[in-house]
């Protein structure tokens, strides 16, 4: 039997609500890629790696056997998927995720890295968590200084993306990234495709902007009960570049804490 072929991968490292699943929309239309929403693979392996601390594993240590199982899980997730190319997202460059992926990723990879102001970040998420009454910010107990304050925490989901970002872009790996930032990307999606499709050195498709598709891939979509309604709405009309005012409503205190921040 024919062995098939290694997907290629690349990885797509973010701060949420920075246009992620805008992005995705828009590359899964090319049929050759996959960009995947929050992938699990990377806990996959990292969970497989946490074995080497397990009693049975330590009585006998097969390090071999072990490490050929987590070197696989890229390849064997995806391994059914059409689609060539595979754009998985997730925090990477995290320090223990970046050790793990280096070790176990054997071959080259290429990271895109998509920002977002982190202002207009925080209003996205306000904008959301005020719409929607169940979104997971609304079972923060205090305003919105309370709620903003728990996503920048150390382990908030911001400033998880934030600090991957960071990562990735320091002097030793900014090699292997692409940086797009949303702001310039809505103004003129199509120049900046063509320069990420350069660096990945793969094929351009022509792409359109406008009346977006919700991610649907192999026909798995997003399940918004889980995190809050409407969490991954998707464009209507033309990418572009929308005033938000809840940008005004951000406390005084997360602005003085947070606004300097920026690539």
């Amino acid at each position: 039997m024919e062995k098939k072929k290694s997907k290629q991968l690349f990885f797509l490292v973010a701060v949420p609500r920075s246009g992620n699943t805008m992005f995705a929309s828009v590359m899964n239309q090319n049929p050759e890629i996959a960009c995947t929403a929050n992938s699990i693979t990377l806990e996959i392996m990292k969970n497989l790696c946490t074995l080497k601390e397990d009693e049975v594993f330590r009585n006998y240590p097969d390090h071999k056997s072990l490490d050929n199982v987590i070197d696989s899980v890229y390849d064997n997730y995806y391994k059914d998927w059409p689609q060539k190319y595979i754009i998985d997202r997730g925090p990477v460059t995290l320090t223990d995720n970046f050790l793990a992926l280096q070790k176990h990723f054997k071959r080259p990879f290429k990271i895109i890295i998509l920002w977002r102001d982190l202002m207009d970040v925080l209003a996205s998420y306000m904008q959301w968590y005020t719409e929607n009454p169940d979104a997971f910010p609304n079972k923060i107990e205090g305003g919105d200084l309370e709620k903003l304050t728990t996503l920048m925490h150390a382990k908030g989901a911001i400033a998880t993306g934030l600090t991957a970002v960071q990562n990735a872009l320091k002097p030793e790996n900014k090699h292997l990234c692409h940086l797009i930032k949303y702001d310039k990307f809505v103004i003129n999606p199509e120049n900046h495709l063509k320069e990420l499709y350069k660096f990945l050195e793969i094929p351009y498709y022509q792409h359109y902007f406008e009346n977006l598709k919700q991610i649907n891939i192999n026909g798995v979509s997003y399940d918004d009960t889980f995190h809050g309604s409407n969490m991954h709405k998707v464009w209507s009309g033309k990418i572009r570049k929308i005033y938000n005012p809840y940008i005004e409503k951000i406390p005084k205190i997360i602005k003085e804490q947070y606004g300097h921040i920026t690539l």
